[in-house]
């Protein structure tokens, strides 16, 4: 007779369709009931998709069928509206996926190198300077830039509940690795534990009566985001991008990667826009030009806004005070986070 470890060896190697890891990982798998050679599985899965259950019944069925000793194997799906879909969204006024918070939406990009870290950060301080409470969770724990980006290196504290207590800076409650690691020290860990450091941030830190709750996702589409999108209530994500056709390419996969879970794409931000020339007063699109607007374009969503090219974009991250912070009187950079903030508000 199968045992029950057995037929979760089995289900391991089946994967969620579209992503490389298997449904016990995603937490998909609820009980297993062995009577004598029968098996019966009980799954939950949030998806509008009918193909993906249709999907993991076929792989799963497969390699049930080929563990030595099972007789009849029957699969119980049951299927909820996603997070962020029409049916769900009644339901999720005045409550918060993550405890203390009232909306959470994720900024993420198909790559590194286009400046994510510096639009959460700039669209987190435009959030609050428009009179929401806000709270900024750094999700890339092995190039933490948020306690940089905001001039602090303050230790975080457990309260008595044994939740992490947040950094508060300039109205912002902030959570970050780079909080809890010393100058230089590098994060080694492997996937299932960096997933459960995710949930630990979002989940035991004690966010106070949060307005919005912005997650700076790390680059590209790996354990970190797929943990995030598949088991936080997601109210919406921004994708960041370059204007070049390189950054455009990986951009459709973190599209794809929130599309695939049904979380809504709240639209595009083009970082890196173009140069405006102090002498002369011109726009040098050094980068391409009309990128990000013609991906928004193609999905359906709209172009949040396009962030120039700044020196002082770097200058007041490096001093730990983001432009958002600036008169946008004098800066073209702080006046369009401040008509992001304003649309996504």
């Amino acid at each position: 007779m199968p045992t029950e470890q057995d037929i979760r060896t089995a289900l391991g190697h089946v994967r969620y369709p579209g992503f490389s890891r298997d449904i016990l990982s995603f937490g998909l798998v609820k009980s297993i009931q062995i009577n004598d050679a029968d098996v019966v599985v009980e799954l939950s899965l949030a998806t509008r998709d009918p193909n993906i259950p249709r999907l993991i019944h076929e792989q799963a069925m497969d390699v049930l069928k080929a563990v030595p000793g099972v007789g009849d194997v029957r699969l119980n799906f049951d299927i909820k509206d996603p997070p962020g879909s029409a049916a769900t969204a009644a339901d999720k006024l005045g409550k918060a996926s993550i405890p203390g918070v009232k909306r959470v939406i994720a900024v993420g990009s198909g790559k590194g190198g286009v400046g994510k870290s510096t639009v959460a950060s700039n669209l987190a301080v435009a959030l609050s300077g428009s009179g929401l409470r806000v709270g900024l969770c750094d999700c890339d724990l092995y190039g933490p830039s948020i306690a940089h980006m905001f001039g602090t290196d303050e230790r975080p504290y457990q309260n008595e509940e044994q939740q992490i207590v947040p950094i508060e800076r300039d109205g912002l409650q902030l959570m970050s690795m780079g909080f809890l690691l010393e100058d230089n020290s590098p994060v080694i860990v492997r996937g299932p534990i960096a997933t459960r450091y995710t949930q630990q941030f979002l989940r035991q830190v004690a966010w106070h009566d949060l307005d919005v709750l912005v997650l700076d996702l790390p680059p590209g589409t790996g354990d970190i985001q797929l943990t995030i999108v598949q088991t936080v209530a997601l109210d919406g994500a921004v994708i960041v991008t370059t204007p070049q056709e390189i950054a455009l390419i990986d951009a459709r996969k973190a599209v794809a990667m929130f599309q695939k879970v049904n979380v809504p794409i709240l639209g595009i931000i083009e970082n890196m826009s173009y140069f405006l020339c102090p002498s002369d007063g011109q726009a040098y699109h050094i980068f391409g030009k009309g990128g990000g607007e013609k991906e928004a374009r193609r999905l359906g969503v709209p172009l949040l806004g396009q962030i120039p090219i700044e020196m002082n974009v770097r200058e007041r991250a490096d001093e730990g005070h983001p432009i958002a912070f600036e008169d946008p009187a004098k800066s073209e950079a702080s006046r369009v986070f401040r008509e992001i903030a304003a649309k996504l508000k």
